[in-house]
């Protein structure tokens, strides 16, 4: 192992630095134990459902937690359990989708205005401020009205109202990036701006970018969710956790277990990104890898 010629110490490559930081921080392991089980969960749906979560038995209608179904049934006989096995799978493709969506349109338009600057960085800087004065679920809202309801078209709305954030993000760390030595040093041997943004700029953003789609997943799975309790997300007969809630309401009081299992599954993943992403936040500050 390689020493410090400074110290004296081992040195280790960053990124090892990191990952020991990560699984040393309470709020990581919490968070990714959570995380690693709803993976596990999704991919392993099949095997770990035990029934057919569209399957329809109107003789075992609202039936509570027992012997059969384990988390008990809807008021259609479906079994809960295995709807929600198979919900975890939707969530995972929301959020996937709807934040790699934010993530690369965001990154690439503030890449581009961030290192270009002058009249497109005022005019898009402005069009993004304005986006942002509306709250994410409204601008989602907007989006999925004009598409249309369905769990593909709110994916999108997701997706579209999570751009400004990372355009505003990647502006901001381009404009700083963009005045270093190593970037004036590539401008003049010839490198062309696509080269600079993408192998000079790009990697050294790279951080705050992983933070924000980390910290955008919850984020992404609340607003799925709430579009598909308003009607205008995932629709019936769809295991989406939020679309649970829809018929599971007028049953609050009678069969609280159709609402109140779906709302911890949502509950418990939004808790597991965020405590991921706090601590990711964390252990990618500059001040805790110079510490």
């Amino acid at each position: 192992m390689p020493k410090d010629q400074t110290t004296g110490r081992h040195s280790l490559p960053v990124w090892r630095l990191m990952l020991a930081r990560i699984v040393r921080k309470r709020a990581a392991q919490i968070g990714g134990a959570i995380v690693l089980v709803l993976v596990i969960t999704a991919l392993a749906a099949p095997y770990i459902a035990t029934h057919d979560p569209f399957e329809r038995n109107m003789a075992q209608r609202i039936q509570p937690p027992g012997d059969g179904h384990l988390l008990g049934t809807d008021d259609l006989g479906r079994d809960m359990f295995s709807r929600i096995v198979y919900g975890s799978r939707i969530t995972l493709q929301i959020g996937l989708i709807s934040v790699g969506i934010s993530a690369v349109v965001g990154t690439l338009v503030g890449l581009l205005v961030g290192y270009v600057g002058g009249l497109l960085d005022l005019m898009v800087m402005r069009a993004i401020d304005i986006l942002m004065a509306f709250s994410g679920i409204l601008l989602a809202l907007v989006v999925v009205a004009i598409l249309g309801p369905s769990l593909e078209n709110a994916m999108i709305a997701v997706g579209i109202s999570g751009i400004p954030e990372f355009a505003r993000l990647v502006r901001g760390s381009t404009v700083s990036v963009r005045q270093e030595m190593y970037i004036e040093a590539a401008q003049s041997q010839g490198a062309g701006s696509a080269r600079i943004m993408f192998l000079h700029v790009l990697p050294n953003i790279i951080s705050p970018i992983l933070v924000l789609t980390t910290l955008r997943f919850p984020a992404a799975i609340l607003t799925a969710a709430s579009l598909s309790f308003v009607g205008l997300g995932a629709q019936p007969p769809s295991p989406e956790w939020g679309a649970l809630l829809v018929g599971a309401r007028v049953h609050l009081r009678r069969a609280p277990w159709i609402v109140n299992y779906p709302g911890f599954a949502i509950m418990f993943s939004v808790l597991g990104f965020n405590l991921l992403g706090n601590a990711l936040r964390d252990v990618l500050d500059p001040r805790e890898l110079q510490g």
